[in-house]
């Protein structure tokens, strides 16, 4: 007979926190003091992203005794100018405990760093070292670039002239943002610029994608059960469908993206990042290269694009005018800042393969574009159906297959639908089970850019990329990037699910153009 739990061990079955289990499940804290340097420091992405995930470190514990926070961007700025900025960022767009400010608020410093001046850094050099020296933070330097991409060389070409790219007494860490480049030509070309002066260790590609909640289960989900990963493979499953849809428009960012495009912001990076890991063989270990070697072997595995037959291999759209939350939304081409005559796409559906064994025949629908009917971002892993049915003389030879639904945002959950019989009559229903993410949890939580930033801290490139996963991707994409999209663009209306072309892709959510 099976002995009963132990009332600690029975309470983490049923999912309600204790004591054991915080122990067990607690964030990692940064042990040693560092100086975290944030280029870019009166840009938007500091203010919505990078101060509200420091104040989030700081209240959850997870902050060293000593640090510094220094903002180096063009403007002219005062320590306490600078403060009062971020401290309205920091109530903005996050949320502020009793007396934390008073307690980060001593540690910020500002700097007006030129970014193509070397003297600047000649400056922010001896400026670190004086704060190190003063505070006893030592030399864990953290260089967060979060600035345009065009900044990118230029910066590190003048952190390296100026000594900080050494690691004599601590670590110096190169974090950079989403697009590495434009195309295969341009990331080779950054990479160069960063490698003659950083080496790969000390570079940190984020990708914010990685660090939400429900992508990070996808792992967990598949290797930590026996119940999925025996069936996740071509003998049981009949699709992969990714789902990244956003319902704005480019907002801000027209300049940006009139640039870049759909495949460019979302399908180089996050698409590809999704892909890898419902795809990729199970690591030894869950440690940074060996997971990023198993990714590299789903990105090698990738069937290239028939140039001869794209159209029917890949759907690219750009929106029309159309009712968004009930209000009239503007086309593309009406935006602020993009041209009349501009084909960049917003949208685009692929259907993509992998040549190895546990996939071959398996086709990954990928979709993502701006405008469309709601905010979604989802995984559906579409199970074949039963091989024969015993019930064909009751409900015909056709019984729906099952489903998984790994939903990231806006709600984080898994569903699974299967079928069961109905009360009363002989008759089938499909039924869900439901798993709220957060539901019977009162843990600590981390926003995704906390996390990654706290990665970061603790040097873990566990989920960043590495340079020959970003080459590989862009080598992927290049058929579709060299080929014009006039021929193959298609308008959909605002607030709808994409264009009419793209529906044996979007149907695979059950979803409508």
């Amino acid at each position: 007979m099976t002995d009963a739990l132990d009332p600690a061990q029975a309470e983490v079955v049923l999912g309600r926190t204790t004591a054991t289990a915080e122990e067990a499940c607690r964030f990692e804290q940064v042990g040693d003091p560092f100086i975290l340097v944030i280029f870019g420091a009166t840009g938007d992405l500091t203010a919505r992203m990078l101060i509200p995930a420091l104040t989030a470190l700081c209240a959850g514990g997870h902050l060293p005794d000593s640090f510094a926070v220094v903002g180096a961007s063009r403007t002219e700025l005062t320590d306490d100018s600078f403060r009062e900025r971020m401290r309205q960022a920091a109530v903005e767009y996050g949320s502020l405990a009793p007396g934390l400010w008073e307690t980060l608020a001593p540690r910020l410093r500002y700097l007006q760093v030129h970014y193509d001046d070397p003297a600047s850094f000649t400056v922010l050099s001896d400026t670190l070292d004086a704060l190190a020296t003063a505070q006893s933070l030592g030399g864990n330097r953290i260089f967060y670039l979060a600035v345009p991409p065009t900044a990118y060389e230029a910066i590190a070409i003048n952190l390296a002239n100026a000594g900080l790219a050494e690691e004599t007494a601590g670590y110096a860490r190169l974090v950079i943002e989403k697009p590495f480049g434009r195309d295969l030509e341009t990331a080779r070309v950054l990479e160069a610029a960063l490698h003659t002066r950083f080496s790969e260790h000390q570079i940190f590609r984020i990708d914010h994608y990685l660090a939400k909640e429900t992508v990070q289960n996808i792992l967990m989900l598949r290797f930590a059960n026996a119940l999925f990963e025996p069936l996740w493979n071509r003998r049981y499953v009949d699709y992969v469908s990714i789902l990244a849809a956003e319902s704005i428009g480019v907002e801000h960012r027209a300049s940006y993206y009139d640039h870049f495009g759909v495949l460019r912001d979302m399908f180089q990076n996050h698409m590809m990042q999704l892909l890898s890991l419902c795809a990729i063989e199970p690591p030894s270990l869950f440690e940074a290269d060996l997971v990023r070697d198993e990714k590299t072997k789903v990105f090698r595995a990738l069937r290239p694009f028939d140039p001869r037959n794209l159209a029917e291999q890949c759907v690219l759209g750009q929106y029309a005018s159309g009712l968004c939350g009930g209000a009239r939304a503007p086309a593309y081409l009406d935006e602020a800042g993009v041209p009349g005559d501009s084909t960049t796409p917003t949208f685009a559906a692929m259907q993509v393969r992998l040549d190895n064994w546990r996939w071959q025949g398996v086709p990954f629908h990928l979709i993502s574009g701006k405008r469309l009917a709601e905010k979604r971002t989802e995984i559906t892993v579409q199970f074949k159906p039963v091989p024969y049915s015993m019930f064909r003389e009751l409900f015909g030879d056709h019984i729906q297959a099952n489903r998984l639904i790994l939903r990231i945002q806006p709600d984080e959950q898994v569903s699974l639908t299967f079928q069961a019989k109905a009360p009363g009559p002989m008759c089938l229903r499909s039924v869900t089970m439901n798993f709220n993410y957060y539901q019977g949890y009162q843990g600590a939580a981390l926003t995704a850019y906390a996390k990654v930033l706290l990665d970061c801290m603790l040097g873990d490139q566990t989920l960043f990329w590495r340079q020959d996963g970003v080459e590989l991707c862009w080598k992927f994409l290049t058929p579709l990037l060299d080929t014009p999209a006039t021929d193959r663009l298609y308008l959909y209306k605002s607030g709808t699910w994409g264009p009419q072309e793209a529906g044996k892709f979007i149907s695979a959510h059950g979803l409508t153009p």
